[in-house]
């Protein structure tokens, strides 16, 4: 019986603009980057269970480098001595490259923004982030205060801002204000306080102001939220000297959808964590929100090539996981165990080698995985017991060159399947190529060939002088026939006593580093039963006579 019955406690504490905003949903696409700020190393430490140490924020703040972070957020340096020792680590020690600005947050109290300035003197690229919650609820509950009172203590910490500024003598200090809570903040007066702060500061072209406008806590469908950008950014003053700004968390499941529209809206700028960690939910995942760019043809300016490196680096620092599922960086994303997905992708990949290599357009494959540094036997084309002919037989030709008959594909499937399926587990490549080797490849039990000679006759005919060992006699037979192969076959006709039909012959080059090797492929039908064989040799007359002994070694398999 539901219990879900207490739904009418809730209600909807957000608020649409005055009037209709929706120039946003005209648009199809976000056709440019923006400016991008990783808050992985506050934001996104600062709700790890364990933070990180100074070492390994260091190590983490490196590999943000290393992916094109223009501007990252380095902490609260008031708030702790670790953040406060971050802080002056990478200003002492010069690792601040000139094209970054690292970015540091304070609340609007006067103790905290003074620590906060003396924390980044001797800077040269700084920004600092001035914030106050804004929202109803945090009004009447948590500050008890009026709007008017609200807007002071936002226009106070603009003014002291502005005033250990002049006192630092750093010119390359710009400045940031949050509403916070401003998912929860009636439009209106988040444009008089967000207004009232640009007053202060006067935002020229040379000297622009980050006015972030966060989903704090996400309350609304993301149509909402697009609704409030586009309103803010119409209306706010000094437009073209601000620099629009977006935090969205993702307590609805739809931070980049918030992140995608809010761009559409206006928004010039993304404050997010690599992988969506953060408070409660968590921040937006850049890495999405990047890439779902980047599927669009537009480059994220962002370098997301060596995906398994920052994945590895984050797991290990933050001890958080990426989710195997998590879009583009997880470990299964790119993974078809479907047949029907398998044989897909194995097609479209063949269709854009031959057709159209300069495009991207595989299906279930909305990114290229050798772009994130993945790659596509490895990655894509996973066996188990739900797999397809398609996907063994494209990891048996990627890995390990072998090109299969379509039937002998789907008679070497099946039996791939049966062994997953009773081992209950995912197979490994080497493990697929193992059972390919032990059920076709140059098998020599119940019979091999020891020795063979052949004689061209003057009517165009073969003769062939065969010696084959079975079951522990040596055997010798000629016969005619009017190719090799056809006359090695009636040589083992006689020679064992069966017969069969040679139905089905294919080779090709198997391609090894220096040397070269051919493999064959034949099917004999034996009592109206198909085996398969297949032979490997240098030789591609020998590889051929290999396969058709390997077809009749498995004629003779009762377990075939």
């Amino acid at each position: 019986m539901a219990n879900m019955k207490h739904a009418d406690k809730y209600k909807r504490g957000y608020y649409m603009p005055p009037y209709e905003c929706l120039d946003w949903a005209k648009k199809e696409y976000i056709d440019h980057a923006p400016s991008w700020c990783s808050v992985d190393l506050r934001d996104g430490n600062q709700a790890l269970i364990i933070p990180m140490s100074l070492e390994e924020k260091l190590e983490f703040y490196k590999k943000l480098l290393e992916i094109g972070f223009k501007e990252i957020e380095i902490g609260f340096p008031a708030a702790s001595e670790t953040e406060y020792e971050f802080c002056r680590t990478l200003i002492e020690k010069n690792m601040i490259p000139k094209d970054v600005r690292i970015q540091v947050l304070t609340q609007s109290r006067e103790h905290i923004i003074k620590k906060t300035f003396e924390a980044i003197k001797g800077c040269d690229n700084a920004i600092v982030h001035l914030y106050n919650s804004t929202s109803v609820a945090q009004r009447e509950q948590v500050f008890r205060k009026s709007k008017e009172e609200i807007i002071e203590i936002a226009v106070s910490g603009a003014k002291l801002c502005k005033q250990y500024r002049e006192e630092l003598g750093e010119n390359n200090i710009i400045f940031e204000y949050s509403p916070e809570s401003f998912t929860g903040t009636e439009p209106e007066f988040a444009l008089e306080i967000v207004n009232a702060v640009l007053d202060v500061w006067q935002p020229t072209k040379e000297k622009p102001v980050i006015i972030n406008l966060p989903v704090t806590v996400e309350m609304s469908l993301p149509h909402v939220y697009a609704s409030q950008i586009e309103y803010m950014c119409k209306n706010m003053k000094y437009r073209e000297n601000v620099i629009v700004s977006l935090h969205p968390h993702n307590d609805r499941g739809c931070g980049v959808a918030d992140s995608e529209l809010g761009l559409l809206a206006g928004a010039d700028r993304i404050e997010g964590t690599c992988f969506g960690n953060g408070e409660r939910t968590g921040n937006v995942d850049i890495v999405t929100l990047a890439l779902n760019m980047y599927t669009h043809g537009v480059d994220p300016q962002l370098d997301f090539s060596d995906m398994p490196s920052l994945v590895e680096v984050y797991e290990r620092v933050t001890r958080m996981k990426v989710n195997m599922r998590s879009p583009y960086a997880g470990s299964l994303v790119f993974a078809a165990f479907s047949g029907s997905h398998q044989d897909a992708i194995a097609k479209g990949m063949k269709w854009r080698d031959e057709k159209d290599p300069e495009h991207w357009t595989v299906p279930y494959l909305p990114l290229d995985p050798k772009d994130v540094g993945r790659e596509y036997d490895g990655d894509v084309i996973r066996i188990n017991s739900q797999s397809g002919k398609g996907g063994i037989g494209f990891l048996l030709q990627k890995q390990f060159g072998y090109t299969l008959p379509k039937k002998m594909a789907e008679d070497f499937g099946y039996a791939v399947k049966s062994i997953s399926d009773h081992k209950h587990a995912e197979l490994q490549p080497a493990e697929i190529y193992d059972i390919f080797k032990a059920r076709y490849l140059n098998k020599k039990s119940p019979c091999e060939v020891t020795e063979f000679h052949y004689i061209q006759n003057n009517d165009d005919t073969i003769t062939a002088k065969v010696t084959a060992a079975f079951e522990g006699r040596t055997i010798y037979r000629e016969a005619n026939g009017n190719g090799r192969l056809d006359a090695v076959a009636n040589a083992l006709r006689d020679a064992l006593g069966v017969t069969f039909v040679l139905e089905t012959y294919e080779e090709h080059a198997l391609e090894r580093r220096t040397t070269s090797e051919a493999v064959s492929y034949i099917s004999i039908v034996r009592d109206g039963k198909t085996y398969w064989g297949a032979g490997r040799h240098s030789d591609i007359i020998v590889s051929g006579m290999r396969a058709l002994v390997s077809a009749i070694n498995n004629s003779y398999n009762t377990e075939y």
